[in-house]
């Protein structure tokens, strides 16, 4: 296990589509100090820049993506494949300077943030990294789903998801988080959606940017409409599973637990993960993933167009 802080590397650059937006969005990821966190340097027209910090007590909305920040102003929307990328890649500190409100969808997964991220390297920092350790069960419910962390001595997740369409059915999937699992099982893996929704979608603004290369299309007739068919027989929960981890790095540590979700999606996620924090007694934070005495830090609290390939300079 690392318990050394990474950053990473080199700049990175992307440039891609806003799934909702539609909007072209230009990106770029940059070295960060220790103790940096992941932080969105968000910059206005006038070339002011807004700093909001990605975590769980900046989000706005989960309705059909996580959204950091102010939704009447500076925000960035659909951060979730990016985080997860981040996370499961073991980077802790980096600053994602973004032109526009957007994470560009790439390819409707986080395969390109992988691969930049790969390709850029990772450097060691001096720091040690923190890590938040479930002590006992938590769990909450909506809607017929739920979501748990679980004590467990590693990063698992178990994410099993049930739609009334023949097209997906009831999907599980489950592992514990590595790397090289998230690069070959999770990454491509894309977001999908029903093309009986567009319309809906399309009227209140969303949805914008999306096409069947950046997400997998369920039509009318219950079938997958891309021509290239499905990239894993059961991606629909593979992407589940990668939201998941995207939505879990906004607690601002790794945590060592099992995350077990059923129906469950961005809203749930954080229910669930707001939850844990909330009862101090379910977890320890903890340094180099050593039992120890609580850290003094700040409180965590939880509350398309095809896009162009990275640039590494």
């Amino acid at each position: 296990m690392v318990t050394k802080q990474h950053t990473i590397g080199a700049r990175i650059g992307f440039e891609g589509v806003g799934v909702h937006t539609g909007a072209t969005v230009e990106l770029s990821l940059h070295p960060a100090e220790p103790d940096t966190g992941i932080v969105f340097h968000v910059f206005e027209p006038s070339g002011l820049i807004h700093e909001i910090r990605a975590v769980s007590a900046n989000v706005s909305s989960t309705d059909l993506s996580t959204i950091v920040g102010d939704l009447k102003g500076p925000h960035v929307a659909t951060i979730e494949h990016l985080m997860a990328a981040l996370y499961a890649m073991e980077v802790d500190n980096v600053v994602v300077q973004i032109e526009g409100r957007e994470i560009p969808i790439m390819d409707g997964g986080a395969g390109a943030f992988v691969r930049a991220i790969e390709a850029a390297g990772l450097v060691a920092q001096r720091a040690s990294r923190r890590f938040i350790r479930v002590l006992k069960t938590v769990r909450v419910e909506r809607n017929g789903g739920f979501a748990e962390y679980r004590p467990y001595e590693g990063t698992r997740f178990e994410v099993e998801i049930e739609f009334a369409t023949a097209a997906i059915g009831r999907q599980g999937f489950a592992a514990d988080l590595t790397p090289t699992l998230f690069r070959d099982e999770l990454a491509n893996a894309r977001t999908f959606g029903f093309m009986k929704d567009v319309e809906r979608l399309w009227a209140s603004g969303h949805a914008l940017g999306s096409s069947l290369e950046n997400s997998v299309v369920i039509g009318d007739d219950d079938k997958v409409i891309n021509p290239g068919g499905l990239r894993y027989t059961d991606e629909f929960v593979r992407h589940k599973t990668l939201d998941a981890i995207g939505d879990q790095s906004l607690v601002g540590a790794r945590i060592l637990g099992c995350y077990r979700s059923f129906r469950g999606g961005h809203r749930l996620n954080a229910m669930a993960l707001e939850a844990l924090m909330a009862d101090r007694s379910a977890y320890e934070i903890v340094e180099g993933a050593q039992r120890g005495t609580p850290l003094r830090q700040p409180p965590l609290v939880a509350a398309a167009a095809p896009a162009f390939g990275p640039q590494v300079l």
